[in-house]
């Protein structure tokens, strides 16, 4: 038996928002992996331990959800009037497979902090105390989020006493404005917010029926679904989706069908191709309910109650690029995210979720006919959990 050397790549191991994952600078990466490719998947499959057929990521840095086996591979922007360019891929647990089909929001929030920390950002644009903006380029989906990261003696800020739904402990605030959020993946695919001009359609889906969904492309191609309109009321927590196996083959068939009907894939079998967008939730009015942690939530706390799939699963809080979507589709007049929150013009919502409550602000008007947002505005946190090499074995990519 030949004995393969373990090799070792620096990383950081980072929270941002609600999720968390490794984070490499590109020049760190070996060079096979510094490009798109096999070598690249390969190697960060190893990193976060998949494939794991036994669904719990113990051989890798995963954490074995959706929320918390991702990557993010930073470099310098050589971009006019961007910092850096941020790379992010979502890690599927059980298949080989990474998905760059789209961003992360939550860990958006991650980037300009590890951005600064690395020296990738002009020392003469962070200052000795207050706030430094951080202009990021977002690879995935060729769109600019502008991160305001707080600075103390020089140095990334991450402890205070700003507090995140989803996340046990407080910490700084990095407020993040996900500039003209609709995703443009380029050959005609993206741009426009509502791929189909409409702002309901209908998705003849199999074993449901004829569905009426609010199609968006804002943050990350989301399909949006009335809850009673499939039997729930938007209070509903994980345990209530996730170990209901006809619940979950529902969504998916919805997110199939919401798929072809976005432009994003020709026909329904090509969604396990790209299971990470879009997104399929279910919007319902506001009423009380407790949240996971045990906090009650008033119905007079929220504007509207937002469920969302990610990766097969109900998100046990809110993504931020579906957050982004919710505040986008919200301030349109007439969508089904609209319509749940109330109707009229809006220029924020509160939304719960299953961890507790998200406030998304987001402007949108008209432009020839089309709706645009100029900026979706949130707050998320970031926090460095580890730093150092990760190790995996030399031949695995």
């Amino acid at each position: 038996m030949s004995i393969v050397p373990q090799i070792k790549i620096a990383g950081t191991y980072m929270r941002g928002g609600t999720s968390k994952g490794m984070f490499f600078h590109l020049d760190d990466l070996p060079p096979p992996a510094q490009e798109p490719g096999p070598a690249r998947d390969d190697l960060l499959m190893r990193v976060i331990g998949s494939p794991d057929a036994y669904g719990k990521h113990i051989d890798g840095m995963g954490g074995a959800t959706s929320s918390t086996s991702k990557v993010a591979i930073i470099s310098k922007s050589k971009r006019t009037g961007h910092d850096v360019d941020y790379l992010f891929g979502q890690v599927a647990i059980d298949k080989a497979f990474v998905d760059w089909s789209g961003n992360c929001g939550n860990l958006s929030a991650a980037v300009g902090p590890f951005a600064i920390s690395h020296g990738l950002v002009d020392a003469t644009r962070v200052p000795p105390h207050g706030v430094a903006e951080v202009r990021i380029w977002q690879s995935n989906i060729g769109k600019t989020i502008v991160a305001y990261v707080p600075i103390a003696n020089g140095e990334v800020q991450e402890t205070g006493d700003f507090e995140l739904d989803g996340v046990t402990f407080p910490a700084a605030e990095v407020a993040l404005a996900f500039v003209d959020p609709a995703p443009d993946y380029g050959d005609g695919v993206g741009g426009a917010m509502f791929p189909t001009g409409n702002l309901v359609d209908e998705l003849d889906v199999p074993g449901v029926g004829v569905l009426k969904a609010t199609l968006i492309n804002a943050g990350i191609p989301t399909i949006f679904v009335s809850a009673d309109a499939i039997g729930y009321t938007g209070t509903e927590m994980q345990d209530a989706i996730n170990g209901d196996a006809k619940a979950l083959s529902m969504f998916e068939s919805i997110r199939a069908h919401g798929a072809v009907c976005m432009g994003l894939i020709n026909h329904i079998d090509e969604a396990t191709c790209r299971p990470h967008t879009p997104k399929v939730a279910f919007v319902g009015k506001p009423a009380d309910y407790i949240a996971s942690s045990g906090k009650p939530i008033a119905a007079s706390d929220t504007d509207l109650l937002v469920r969302a799939i990610s990766m097969g699963k109900l998100h046990h809080a809110m993504m931020g690029t579906a957050a982004v979507a919710i505040g986008a589709a919200a301030a349109v007049p007439g969508t089904l995210v609209n319509l749940a929150a109330g109707g009229g013009e809006r220029k924020a919502v509160r939304l719960g979720h299953p961890s507790g409550t998200l406030r998304v602000g987001a402007e949108a008007h008209q432009v020839e006919g089309r709706w645009q947002v100029t900026a979706a505005l949130m707050s998320r946190s970031a926090r460095v959990l580890m730093e150092g090499f990760v190790r995996v074995p030399g031949d695995c990519f």
